[in-house]
């Protein structure tokens, strides 16, 4: 039987600006344990502002969202927070790599932040990640020093450190050239197929959808095929 990681149900939602705008509009589907799932449709169908809302990053909502077995509304922003940090690995367009900082430390700083291991078990944790994207050499390097597809590598290892049950993504492969958007889908497919790793992901480019295990599309804030 799968075993159902995250769902919504009927989510809705509204801006206000200033007229009262129905941006999503009753979406409800679920995602399984070890599927690799990408979201698709135009610019404005509303594809971020849903993952903002699973993320549990937006909690102005109408609707259920249910992770791990648990219903998410009627938690505190600090219960959310937790959620957030054990259950929910994020990568972005763009890294969002602390310049200052290691490649190794900006691996390791959503353990620490966690606090549930020691400072050596993390580092040993995220050298591993490293590993596995053939980047362990570049650890001591600090974030500046990589190329665009090394920084995006980088991402995903740090969103891997808490061993999340979802990574969710947001046009992962939007800033980098057709070269390294292949390393990134090939990184992603490996964690799927290789480590049963559950992903949601974002995207516009219709290549990287079409290897997925499976397609979303959204139009005018409505889910019209899954």
């Amino acid at each position: 039987m799968n075993q159902q990681i995250i769902s919504a149900e009927k989510v809705n939602k509204y801006f206000y600006d200033p007229k009262k705008i129905h941006i999503l509009k009753d979406v409800s589907f679920s995602v399984n344990r070890g599927e690799f799932v990408s979201v698709v449709g135009k610019s404005g169908c509303g594809k971020s502002t849903l993952l903002y809302i699973l993320s549990t990053m937006d909690t102005d909502y109408d609707g259920e969202l249910i992770i791990d077995n648990e219903r998410m509304r009627p938690k505190s922003e600090q219960e959310l927070a937790v959620v957030r940090n054990e259950k929910i690995g994020f990568v972005f367009q763009f890294h969002y790599l602390l310049n200052e900082f290691s490649v190794l430390k900006n691996v390791m700083l959503p353990a620490l932040k966690l606090g549930k291991l020691d400072e050596l078990e993390i580092e040993h944790r995220a050298m591993e990640k490293l590993k596995l994207f053939g980047i362990s050499d570049q650890a001591s390097k600090k974030a500046y020093q990589l190329s665009g597809g090394e920084k995006q590598r980088v991402a995903i290892a740090r969103a891997l450190i808490n061993d999340p049950l979802i990574i969710m993504g947001d046009e992962p492969s939007g800033n980098l050239d057709k070269k390294n958007g292949r390393i990134v889908f090939d990184l992603f497919s490996k964690l799927v197929h290789e480590f049963n790793q559950t992903l949601l992901i974002v995207t516009h480019d219709p290549e990287f959808a079409g290897q997925s295990d499976r397609i979303i599309e959204m139009e005018d804030g409505r889910i019209i095929s899954a």
